[in-house]
């Protein structure tokens, strides 16, 4: 998987990316990432990148032709990379987004700064325009490393247990269910005996168990699209009549 980033402020990409995880990916060459300074592509030698917008208001808002120019430089022989454009206005990012866009060889984004960008290189060269969430931040830096850290979770080899990636919260529409490690007992809590019983299968029904009894509590609405079996509906029956 390659990531090519369009910003201001590359080098918070660069250091959140280098880091754990996907900086180990990277070592390994199933991940790479390339970083593009926008404002090396200004117009003028003080590396303007923004303008007064038209029809007044506060703010500046982050000029077309210089993003252009870094896209054209960027894609090189690629006609239309899937470019992501961070925005509290796009589709909400979420676990089945993450999966649709690890299959995918190569991912830009490009990160807006002050008020926006100007819509018009938008039209142009954004595929996409997602969210994080319903709030604002300074700039799409910080929700681009969270896209970039989600997608490459599901990329085959970064994690190097592809168990550990199928029993995450959201894989199959639940939220994951408790973890415990030693020592066997912490302030008085002792491990669940089930969990130190040895027996698989009745400790996978625990966590299943767990799992929806969690979603259920914390997140009841993805019940609604969950997996669920005649089992799970059994259980979430008696917790709700509890």
């Amino acid at each position: 998987m390659r990531f090519t980033v369009l910003s201001l402020f590359p080098e918070l990409i660069e250091q959140g990316f280098n880091s754990s995880i996907t900086g180990r990916a990277a070592e390994k060459g199933i991940l790479s990432l390339r970083c593009i300074n926008i404002r090396d592509y200004a117009s003028d030698a003080y590396g303007h990148v923004d303008d007064y917008p038209y029809g007044g208001g506060a703010g500046m808002v982050m000029q077309a032709p210089p993003i252009y120019r870094a896209y054209e430089a960027a894609r090189g022989e690629n006609p239309r990379p899937r470019l992501i454009y961070l925005t509290p206005q796009g589709r909400v990012f979420n676990q089945a987004l993450a999966q649709e866009l690890a299959r995918e060889e190569e991912l830009y984004f490009l990160c807006g700064h002050y008020e926006g960008v100007d819509e018009r290189v938008l039209e142009e060269i954004a595929t996409d325009r997602i969210s994080i969430g319903d709030y604002v931040l300074t700039g799409g830096e910080l929700p681009a490393l969270v896209l970039m850290d989600a997608i490459s979770r599901m990329v085959p080899g970064v994690l190097g247990n592809e168990d550990s990636s199928r029993g995450e919260s959201f894989m199959d529409g639940l939220l994951e269910h408790p973890h415990y490690t030693r020592p066997e007992v912490f302030m008085g809590r002792p491990v669940p005996e089930i969990l130190r019983s040895g027996h698989h299968a009745n400790i996978e029904r625990y966590r299943r168990e767990e799992s929806l009894r969690r979603t259920l509590e914390i997140r009841p609405d993805l019940l609604e699209k969950a997996e669920l079996n005649q089992a799970d509906l059994s259980f979430l029956e008696k917790l709700q009549k509890a």
